[in-house]
């Protein structure tokens, strides 16, 4: 029963730059925000990220650590599309292999069963095969003879997820709507690192419904302690997306926002204190606009 607490920190610094590394969550949902900022702030770079993408990749992109892009999509979901993201894929800046969801979700199951692939009808009929000429077909063996996408394993040097609760041992809760395929990701990883709101004593899930015990401590290295861990995103119950700051975001370029919410000499409290501040500012200031 060994205590798996880590800090956001300890964590990063056990990647290693040319990883492959799979971020859960889904778009501007339950990111695990606090391990992607502790990643900017070491020297890990090169690394071929695996994600439903949202601001993870975004933030990602734009410092530059990021060689490959394994991704449906890339979005911040009230903001459509990721304005970081595409501005670095617009000059060219990472190799992508965009995907099927359901191509996707099957690549992660792959990788969690140890297979090299496995067969998908999602992608036939589309570009998908068109903008990865890698990806092959099979037919099946059996008498219908159909003809099915053979999507690879995406196998993961590492994962990071965030959930709502975790015990020092590893296990971890859900609270919110969706599990969002945490569980595949670290189950597809040789390692996982688990953040998470609050942990919990070990034995704190007893009265917990079964369906919400999402990962299990076999599957996890790591566990940290981050509230609001996910922000900017949402977390839902605990929080939901802090819209305000998401779209200074994605309307500030990125060396400015940088600069002021994620110094390299920083850590996760005082981009959590630039965050309050700058909230601060804007009441200040709409205050101010009311009394004019």
């Amino acid at each position: 029963m060994t205590d798996k607490t880590m800090t956001p920190d300890e964590v990063a610094a056990r990647l290693r730059s040319g990883m492959t590394v799979g971020i859960g969550g889904w778009g501007s949902r339950r990111k695990p925000m606090a391990l992607v900022r502790a990643v900017l702030r070491s020297p890990v770079t090169d690394l071929t990220v695996v994600s439903y993408g949202g601001p993870d990749v975004g933030v990602l992109a734009a410092a530059g650590r990021v060689r490959k892009l394994v991704a449906p999509f890339a979005t911040l979901d009230s903001i459509p599309l990721e304005p970081h993201f595409r501005a670095a894929r617009e000059a060219g800046a990472f190799e992508l292999m965009e995907v099927d969801e359901a191509m996707f979700m099957w690549g992660l199951h792959a990788a969690a069963n140890r297979l090299p692939f496995l067969p998908v009808r999602a992608g036939l009929g589309s570009d998908v095969m068109r903008v990865n000429p890698a990806l092959r077909t099979v037919t099946s063996p059996y008498e219908d003879g159909e003809t099915f996408v053979a999507m690879p394993a995406l196998r993961l040097d590492a994962a990071l997820v965030h959930l709502n609760r975790a015990d020092r041992l590893g296990n971890a809760q859900y609270l919110g709507p969706d599990p969002y395929f945490d569980d595949l990701f670290c189950e597809a990883a040789e390692e996982a690192y688990v953040s998470c709101e609050r942990v919990v004593d070990p034995g704190g899930f007893a009265d917990a419904a079964p369906q919400t015990l999402l990962v299990a401590r076999h599957s996890v290295t790591g566990v940290v302690e981050t509230p609001h861990g996910a922000h900017f995103t949402s977390c839902a119950p605990d929080y939901e997306r802090d819209e305000p700051f998401q779209k200074l975001y994605a309307t500030t370029p990125w060396p400015e926002f940088a600069a002021r919410f994620l110094p390299g000499d920083g850590d996760e409290e005082s981009y959590q204190s630039a965050v309050r501040t700058w909230h601060e500012e804007v009441r200040v200031q709409a205050r101010q606009e009311g009394v004019r």
